[in-house]
């Protein structure tokens, strides 16, 4: 079971990576990371064959990558000329992603994963203004100085919260829903899981180190409540469907009635949005 082999949420950016790296091997790729092989290394590799069983062929993480990339793009044609990700891990969208090399893009993450990542890539270069910032997120204060000064100077920033906000509770989540709100801020970029993802989720990984524990029964409508303006959506589920990442079983699931997204039920729902302050 991957409750074995996962030993702290960093674990899970190298799982990610091993999703991203298995992708890129398609002819019919979604995206293309030259990168992810080397960044997930053997123990993402461990970790993803042992999650086979709960998490199947990682179709949730590729549909959310390619969909994030996608909100990427339409925010840089909007405007956007900063990007700051929060809990970055091993992410490697400025390495290969189109990108101006003008575009201000800055990483933030425990300094551990920042550490490995800036060995790892030591011989890569980045397409645009690249910058990581070590910090613990959990740390409030911390946190909101790094904002400041993530954002200072800034037009229009997009910021980043892939695989971050499963991992806090409610009661943190709101907090940055707060936080966030600055007027350098145009855009918030987030994926969300419903009750019915967050409980399976949470049976897979009772006694490891990174247990979800994030899945709003209102869905959408809990950043709705807190003053955020949903600007763009989408299901994680039906896009996989249309890419044609699902198994057999998940293609059946695919074909029936769609949650709503601001009363998830048991569905199994999960979206990627795009929310403006």
């Amino acid at each position: 079971m991957v409750k074995s082999v996962i030993d702290n949420v960093s674990d899970t950016a190298r799982w990610v990576a091993e999703y991203r790296a298995r992708e890129s091997a398609r002819p019919d790729a979604l995206f293309r990371d030259p990168l992810a092989t080397g960044l997930a290394g053997e123990r993402g590799r461990v970790i993803a064959e042992a999650a086979k069983r709960s998490f199947g062929n990682g179709w949730f993480f590729i549909a959310r990558t390619k969909l994030i990339d996608d909100l990427i793009e339409r925010s840089l044609a909007e405007g956007c000329d900063r990007v700051v990700n929060l809990a970055a891990g091993l992410d490697t969208r400025p390495y290969r992603l189109q990108l101006p090399p003008s575009l201000e893009w800055i990483e933030v993450d425990l300094p551990g994963i920042i550490e490995e990542k800036n060995r790892l890539l030591a011989d890569e270069s980045p397409r645009c203004k690249l910058s990581r910032v070590p910090v613990d997120l959990t740390d409030v204060a911390a946190r909101r100085g790094c904002l400041i000064d993530a954002t200072k100077g800034a037009a229009k920033t997009l910021v980043i919260t892939e695989g971050l906000l499963l991992y806090l509770a409610e009661s943190e989540v709101h907090e940055l829903t707060t936080e966030l709100k600055r007027p350098e801020i145009a855009w918030w970029v987030a994926d969300i899981i419903g009750p019915a993802i967050l409980k399976m989720s949470s049976r897979a990984s009772r006694t490891n180190n990174a247990p979800v524990i994030f899945g709003p029964e209102n869905g959408i409508a809990f950043f709705e409540r807190a003053g955020w303006t949903v600007d763009r959506f989408a299901s994680q589920l039906p896009a996989a469907a249309q890419w044609n990442r699902l198994s057999p079983v998940m293609r059946i699931v695919a074909r029936l009635p769609k949650g709503n997204p601001r009363r998830p039920g048991r569905s199994l729902w999960s979206a990627v949005v795009r929310l403006t302050p």
